[in-house]
């Protein structure tokens, strides 16, 4: 289940607006996928249909979208240096491949929001069963504190819209996703395939448990809801020398903050407590499981 973000200052960067529906998936990687057409209102309807949301929109609705596009690039990259310091190439590039409205869309009630896209207010938008598509000013932040690079394999535990794997494909090698909302994660995996992103694979199921099946782990885990704690088994599917974000909190409270967490080479874990922020709850197994009496891997705190 993907998570509610909503950035507002410094010290609650990424605070979600309870206005809301409740929320709950170096240069841009490019060789490896099929290239997009040019996009335009013609492929923006194509690459609709043929995911199974058929929309039409006119000239003009079309080039509303596309212009405010560069201002919202604007923002995102000094969002980035205001609260991070510079703003990675690399995430702007792959905001700028990745054609925002065509994640806007309400699954449950079948239509689209795409002329939504790109708003000088960044703010969630819903997609249904609970579920919601993050602004793009946290997307960028959680984007570019992970770090992507070229070889990177991901994980990311909620899909909701696609839009935050989408961005990690234009970076990585392999970007894998789990929803564990069944009529959402069924009909958002078939929305890659149009856009040509074939480095793109998903599931639905309950994200607590990882995704085993994947030989040798993951480079980057980033986890789109709240957890009580974090799931044993992320931490045995990231690699050494690997980065997992995850809200930690308790369900619908404030006082829920983003942890960074690191392996390094000897496998021994260190956590970062970073930005305040409001996600709602992991739900399955986190529910159900208590949290594990500490145990390998040992975790060291280095709080900032």
């Amino acid at each position: 289940m993907a998570g509610r973000l909503r950035p507002l200052s410094r010290r609650d960067l990424l605070a979600a607006s309870l206005a809301a529906p409740a929320l709950l998936t170096g240069p841009a990687r490019a060789a490896s996928t099929s290239p997009l057409p040019a996009w335009n209102r013609k492929t923006y309807e194509e690459a609709m249909a043929r995911s199974g949301r058929p929309v039409s929109l006119t000239d003009a609705q079309f080039e509303a979208i596309q212009a405010r596009k560069p201002a919202a690039i604007k923002r995102i990259a000094q969002y980035l240096k205001d609260h991070l310091g510079h703003a990675d190439p690399a995430v702007l590039q792959a905001f700028e491949a990745v054609p925002r409205e065509y994640f806007h869309y309400m699954y449950e009630g079948h239509h689209s929001t795409g002329g939504d896209a790109y708003e000088d207010n960044p703010k969630p938008w819903a997609l249904g069963y609970g579920s919601a598509l993050s602004d793009y000013l946290g997307q960028a932040y959680m984007t570019q504190v992970c770090k992507p690079g070229p070889e990177d394999v991901t994980l990311e535990i909620g899909t909701g819209s696609g839009f935050q794997s989408s961005l990690l494909s234009r970076i990585v090698k392999q970007a894998y996703s789990i929803e564990i909302i069944e009529p959402l994660g069924k009909a958002v995996g078939k929305i890659f395939a149009p856009l040509g992103y074939d480095n793109i694979q998903t599931r639905v199921g309950d994200g607590y448990y990882g995704w085993p099946e994947v030989a040798g782990g993951f480079d980057i885990i980033i986890v789109t809801c709240a957890a009580q704690y974090a799931p044993p088994d992320l931490f045995k599917q990231l690699k050494p020398g690997g980065r997992m974000l995850i809200p930690i909190g308790q369900p619908f409270k404030r006082g829920q903050f983003l942890y960074v967490y690191t392996k390094d080479a000897e496998g021994k874990v260190h956590s970062r407590k970073d930005v305040g922020v409001f996600f709602i709850p992991m739900t399955g197994a986190m529910m159900k499981n208590p949290q594990p009496a500490p145990a390998a891997p040992a975790v060291t705190n280095t709080n900032g």
